[in-house]
């Protein structure tokens, strides 16, 4: 045989093109086809196979970590980026408390602020105002959101910044400011911390607040921008040069900078104070509301990530929602409310000067979030026409025979105790019934003789009106009088000598009359995505020395640019 040529037996390694070899298994192809053979090129696969799977093991295992890795560290960033302060921190706790339902269900009233601190030279210059250092905090917005007991409906009701009323005293733990209370604008508690802006809201609305989320300028930009920006609609030019905002006439998407200048002109829409500035927040935030529940946004991770991140960091919030389950949790109550059930209002309020005082009206529409009224019905539609709706029933809404409104009281002590007359009973009972929506008008005196047990006398043509006072007092049926008097006189007696409720009665709140209770309240639903902010006609703004209305500044300042395409 050539010497060139492999021969069994043989440990010369033949060449790699060599027909005869198996670089498989190292071995010439003779020696494969033998019994032997076949048995070593399975163990051969089965270790190759083996080998393979475990190298898919080990990456899907390391795959596994990084994921896992990755949602941790999200989870923590998040949870880290949240800001938390007690919810009455600098004032004392309120008695005010939610009211189940006939399923135990509570409702849950979340007080949202925005606050005009300017804590960095970036805020200051998109804020104007910065000569007090950034101390000195006002809320620029204040919003009670009313989510209801069956998460049906929602109300979200303005209160102007503007608004003057008595505040309580406060004193802020961080600073140690304090405010002793009295008569002053209600955006000024923000100073002494949102625990006192809480109370605050609480002390005028009787309305329980549960959580607040406070958010100030800078997270109103990141936020916008994290949604991908707001739709809006303006129905002329406008042009404010003191929050800058400048836009004309029809529809923008606001990002950013220009976001938070239309939530803070006051100048541009409206009358041209801060009513103006109420009315185009809830537009901006119809839009928003409809942006993320429309499809793709909140199922989106990489949008969903980027919202929560700009939230997280934007926010301020109670220690009941100060991780990330918990704002989860409120989230998912508040997106199971439909568009259409929610409704947006500001309260009632009256011109004082430069500033705006309490208005008939409001006191009623502060009773139906109080006793978790709708103020929509159940196809959506405003029950402005003059019926009334519970929530735990919004398919069957109850028309008020006589509104509470109309219903004057005139309230008598004649309770004894120990053969004396109990004090400010008269007052007691008298301002129970004004708080839940019957007339401010509603009188007190003592009565001339004391008397052993309470009535409540009416003539026979206030009959249904009488009767639903003793529903909403708990007094039976024995306690009422007819053909009695020329008015409806409650006259308390020794069988109830405290609280405003009667002993062992069972108590109903007056039947709230939503059409005073959104009489002059500008509401709209959360549906009506086709409203356009309303450019003030005033003379609202100054251009060069001159007064005149948005619409004349946007065209006198041609080289000052839009804020939005």
């Amino acid at each position: 045989m050539s010497g060139n040529r492999s021969r069994r037996g043989d440990t010369t390694t033949p060449p790699v093109d060599d027909p005869a070899f198996d670089p498989s298994g190292d071995r010439p192809a003779s020696q494969v086809l033998t019994g032997g053979g076949r048995s070593a090129a399975r163990k051969s696969r089965q270790n190759r196979r083996r080998r393979t799977l475990k190298v898919i093991s080990i990456s899907a295992a390391a795959a596994l970590v990084l994921v896992g890795g990755f949602a941790f560290y999200e989870y923590q960033k998040l949870n880290g980026n949240i800001t938390a302060d007690s919810l009455y921190n600098g004032t004392k706790k309120s008695n005010l408390a939610e009211k189940p339902d006939a399923f135990g269900r509570t409702p849950i009233n979340l007080l949202v602020i925005g606050s005009d601190t300017r804590s960095s030279a970036a805020d200051c210059k998109i804020g104007g105002d910065c000569g007090d250092g950034g101390a000195g905090a006002n809320a620029d917005v204040e919003m009670v959101v009313h989510l209801s007991a069956d998460r049906s409906n929602a109300t979200v009701m303005s209160i102007p910044r503007d608004l003057m009323t008595n505040l309580p005293a406060c004193t802020d733990s961080k600073t140690g400011t304090s405010f002793a209370g009295g008569y002053a604008q209600i955006n000024s508690s923000l100073q002494y911390g949102p625990g006192c802006t809480v109370a605050a809201v609480q002390q005028l609305t009787g309305i329980p607040i549960d959580h607040f989320a406070m958010v100030d300028f800078g997270g109103v930009v990141n936020m916008s921008d994290a949604v991908g920006g707001v739709n809006v609609c303006v129905n002329n030019n406008v042009y404010d040069p003191y929050s800058h905002l400048k836009l004309a006439k029809g529809e923008h998407t606001l990002k950013g900078l220009a976001a938070l200048e239309f939530l803070r002109t006051r100048h541009g829409f409206g009358d041209g104070s801060d009513l103006g500035r109420t009315y185009a927040q809830h537009i901006f935030l119809t839009q928003m509301i409809n942006k993320l529940k429309s499809a793709g946004t909140l199922t989106d991770p990489t949008a969903l990530l980027s919202i929560a991140n700009a939230a997280t960091k934007a926010l301020t919030v109670d220690n009941g929602l100060d991780s990330i389950p918990k704002l989860l949790g409120l989230a998912d109550d508040l997106n199971k409310v439909k568009t259409d059930r929610i409704t947006f209002t500001t309260m009632q309020n009256a011109a004082d000067g430069n500033r705006v005082v309490i208005a008939p009206g409001a006191q009623t529409l502060f009773n139906a979030i109080a006793n978790d009224q709708s103020l929509t019905t159940a196809s959506g539609g405003s029950t402005g026409a003059g019926t009334a709706t519970s929530s735990a029933s919004a398919a069957a809404p109850a028309a008020a025979s006589v509104p509470a409104s109309q219903i004057v009281v005139h309230v008598e002590n004649g309770s004894t105790q120990n053969g004396a007359r109990v004090s400010g009973r008269a007052t007691t009972v008298q301002g129970a019934l004004v708080n839940q929506g019957y007339s401010s008008n509603s009188t007190i005196a003592d009565a001339p003789s004391s008397a052993a047990t309470t009535t409540l006398s009416y003539p026979t043509a206030d009959a249904v009106a009488a009767k639903e006072v003793a529903t909403s007092l708990g007094l039976p049926a024995s306690a009422l009088k007819a053909g009695h008097g020329s008015q409806i006189t409650l006259v308390i007696g020794a069988d109830w000598t405290s609280g405003s409720t009667f002993p062992g009665g069972k108590a109903s709140p007056a039947a709230v009359d939503t059409k005073v209770a959104l009489n002059g309240t500008h509401d709209q639903t959360g549906n009506q995505t086709n409203s356009c902010a309303p450019v003030s006609t005033q003379y609202t703004v100054v251009v060069n020395g001159i007064g005149m209305n948005p619409t004349q500044a946007y065209a006198a300042s041609k080289g000052v640019p839009d804020s939005a395409p």
